[in-house]
């Protein structure tokens, strides 16, 4: 009860500070995390959002809103007060927005000053993202009208501004989910499985900032390391001539710059760095040089922006023995990273602070990877600032839409309307996050999840960012286009073969489930395949990423993507717990298998081979034996011959060369044991479902429900007596009620 203990005292802090801000407190949602008690309504992401494009002033306008529900084609609610409060930028429908109810359709309104400084200048509103569909209104006048729900948006609301006094903002919301076509990732009306609670309306932040009436609108930032260059354009909105930029390019957080000049605003300039300054990022060393332009004209300063970049290189090639591989800065650096959904059990789509933000990148670190899968989410900027600043490589899907396709069932036919906002968001997603090093992969499509027109939509993204990969599909139908071929195996591990000009990677594997109490959204949760402990749990993990490690030597895998960085919602599959509060394995032990170092990792030898790899001969029955069938001397010469495995095709991880499809099934075997001395022999079992073994007619083990691939099952000491060297007899019994059937079993030493 400790952990609800936490909970409570929580409560009472937000209860304290509810006594302050009377209008706002927390819903009562199932699991908060450490860093909602620094939630306030005065206090809410008050950092600058967009750390790649800084300007000195501007003015934060998260905080408490007015909230109404609205319908279809009502009025915009001029001059009235909203019936409910709500605290921006959390989604309606989290517990930290102190809302907690969905809805389809919003009202959002709340006043402003613009400050007295700011005279003269033009006011810009930027929206960081709102899901889904959104209008905005000043002191009546209707300022714009945007779509999309992952990236910012910007409105010039000066026109509409009142001379003095407070400013009346208005934002109407939208949100079909999953009843439209657009993308949405695993946002659905009714959460259950890997689909989780929908995010509606305004869920980053939102601000002002003042520009002149000639300012910087945009920078793109690309890197050239074979060169030691930057190409950099910088998009200005400009009506004067004679107009230019200047940049001063710096060491990370040193004032001096080691390069300065000057060029035309829209053109692309190719900067070259000093050869003896020229520093490459990557995980290990993120190094990052800080750029400052100012736009200028009529011998004034225009207006002026604070950036940085990282100078890296992402490409695929040859390792030194000829295999297809992605190399980072020119070399093969195994990639391994989680599956990371991006979800918060007390913000859902936003975390509660930008220390939050911090610590999932930090956790992952620590836990020994370098990589991570961003997940049919697109994050706001400072979580990519994050992966720029500490080391994380970033695979970035384009959330999903439209409907899904069943394994193996090709593409879809979307509607024009459809298409054209895929391609219109997937545009935007590029666009918005492009000059963050750490990203060095589009993923186009998640698995068959509203997959259409793959070969021009990956050849597109190529050629619109030539700077990254492109993954045409992670998982399922691979079009046999883009730099990797990925396919997900689940626990796994799998791998494809690399081919002439594409890698090899698994873009999802693991899944291993455990609940921990206290700290769950729900008492009833999932995981692809369920371990007892943590003890457990930490084991099965080290065993599968021994699997990995194997497979990145044959056939040469290039990266692997373990699911997931936190359970989410019901899903219990995560390296952390919900709330993030319990890390669910030995840390340690972790971040040594994902280095590859499994030197306290028991040794596990086949000395009695599984048909994992080849068939091995069984005598089998389907029909009931006599009761002493697992005696060694007992005739099964009437026994049916075949090899192993023996099950249904489909079964998870099953190798099946014999159809078993009855309910039972008897197997004997005879072995041969080597005159080595054993350390501590297990039995290596996959079975679906109760299965029971004798060892030489005593009884050895027994395993409830079923496994989806092979694990080690402790021999019982009265069997382990009857082992010796020479003939030995194996016999098994498995029972299946329902769903898929397998039974294989050999024996291994375990060191």
């Amino acid at each position: 009860m400790k952990s609800l203990s936490w909970v409570f005292t929580l409560l009472l802090a937000f209860g304290l500070v509810a006594a302050v801000h009377a209008d706002w407190q927390p819903a009562r949602g199932p699991l908060l995390t450490r860093w909602a008690r620094d939630v306030q309504p005065d206090k809410v992401h008050p950092e600058y959002p967009r750390p790649q494009m800084v300007r000195k002033d501007w003015l934060n306008l998260n905080g408490l809103w007015q909230l109404g529900f609205a319908t279809k084609d009502e009025a915009p609610p001029f001059g009235r007060d909203l019936p409910e409060r709500i605290l921006v930028p959390f989604p309606v429908e989290s517990a930290l927005s102190g809302v907690m109810k969905h809805a389809d359709r919003l009202w959002y309104r709340r006043t402003f000053a613009v400050p007295a400084g700011w005279s003269g200048k033009r006011v810009l509103l930027h929206f960081g993202a709102v899901d889904w569909q959104a209008a905005v209104w000043l002191n009546g006048k209707e300022l714009g009208r945007h779509q999309g729900g992952y990236d910012a948006f910007s409105l010039d609301l000066t026109d509409a501004l009142r001379p003095e006094g407070e400013q009346e903002l208005i934002v109407g919301v939208a949100d079909p989910t999953d009843k439209g076509s657009q993308p949405r990732g695993k946002q659905v009306i009714k959460p259950g499985g890997i689909m989780y609670t929908p995010t509606t309306g305004i869920w980053q932040t939102v601000w002002l900032e003042p520009v002149g009436d000639e300012y910087i609108e945009s920078l793109q930032i690309v890197p050239d390391l074979d060169r030691g260059l930057i190409r950099l354009t910088v998009g200005t909105k400009s009506s004067g001539k004679d107009r230019s930029i200047t940049w001063a390019i710096s060491k990370s957080g040193k004032p001096l710059p080691i390069i300065i000049g000057d060029g035309e605003p829209g053109r692309t300039h190719e900067i070259s760095l000093p050869a003896n300054e020229i520093r490459p990022w990557s995980p290990d060393s993120p190094y990052l040089y800080d750029l400052g332009i100012s736009l200028m004209g009529g011998g004034k300063t225009l207006d002026v922006v604070q950036s940085y970049f990282g100078m890296r290189k992402i490409e695929i090639g040859k390792d030194d023995k000829g295999v297809t591989r992605i190399l980072l800065n020119g070399k093969f650096v195994f990639q391994l990273g989680p599956l990371d959904q991006g979800f918060w059990p007390d913000g859902i789509y936003t975390a509660p602070t930008d220390e939050a933000l911090k610590y999932d990148i930090e956790i992952t670190k620590k836990l020994g990877f370098n990589m991570c899968r961003k997940h049919v989410k697109v994050e706001p900027e400072r979580w990519y600032y994050w992966c720029d600043k500490l080391g994380l490589l970033v695979w970035q899907d384009m959330p999903s839409g439209d409907r899904s396709v069943a394994p193996g069932k090709g593409e879809i036919i979307r509607s024009s309307e459809s298409a054209r906002q895929f391609e219109l968001e997937l545009k935007r997603m590029i666009d918005g996050r492009r000059n963050h090093p750490s990203i060095i992969m589009w993923v186009v499509f998640n698995e068959g999840w509203g997959q259409y027109d793959t070969p021009r939509l990956t050849n597109w993204v190529k050629e619109y960012d030539p700077s990254r990969l492109v993954n045409c599909a992670s998982g399922w139908n691979d079009m046999k286009v883009g730099d990797v071929h990925d396919i997900h195996a689940y626990p796994g591990p799998g791998a494809p073969q690399p081919e002439a000009t594409r890698a090899a990677v698994l873009g999802e594997f693991g899944g291993l489930g455990l609940s921990v109490p206290d700290h769950t959204w729900e008492k009833r949760t999932w995981g692809y395949r369920n371990m007892k402990d943590r003890s457990d749990l930490t084991r099965r993990y080290e065993q599968l990423l021994r699997g990995v490690w194997k497979l990145k030597d044959n056939p040469g895998l290039s990266a692997a993507v373990y699911t997931q960085t936190t359970d989410v919602e019901t899903e219990a599959n995560g390296l952390l717990t919900y709330d993030r509060a319990v890390i669910k394995m030995d840390l340690e032990r972790v971040a040594a298998a994902n280095r590859g170092d499994f030197s306290r990792v028991p040794q596990i030898t086949e000395v009695v081979p599984t048909s994992k790899e080849k068939g091995i001969v069984w005598k089998y029955s389907l029909e009931k034996p006599a009761s002493d069938w697992f005696k060694p001397d007992f005739d099964d010469s009437a026994w049916k011959e075949s090899q192993g495995g023996f099950g249904t095709e489909g079964t998870p991880g099953a190798v099946v060369r014999t159809q078993w499809k009855t309910s039972d099934i008897w197997l004997r075997r005879d072995f041969e044991l080597p005159e080595t001395k054993l350390a501590s022999p297990h039995f290596q079992v996959h079975h679906d479902e109760d299965v029971e073994i004798y060892l030489n007619g005593v009884p050895a083990a027994k395993a409830p429900g079923y496994t989806t691939d092979y694990e080690e099952l402790p021999i019982s000491a009265e069997a382990l007596a009857t082992l010796k060297p020479g003939k030995n007899k194996l016999a098994v019994h498995c029972k299946q009620t329902t769903g898929g059937q397998y039974i294989d079993v050999g024996i291994a030493d375990v060191k």
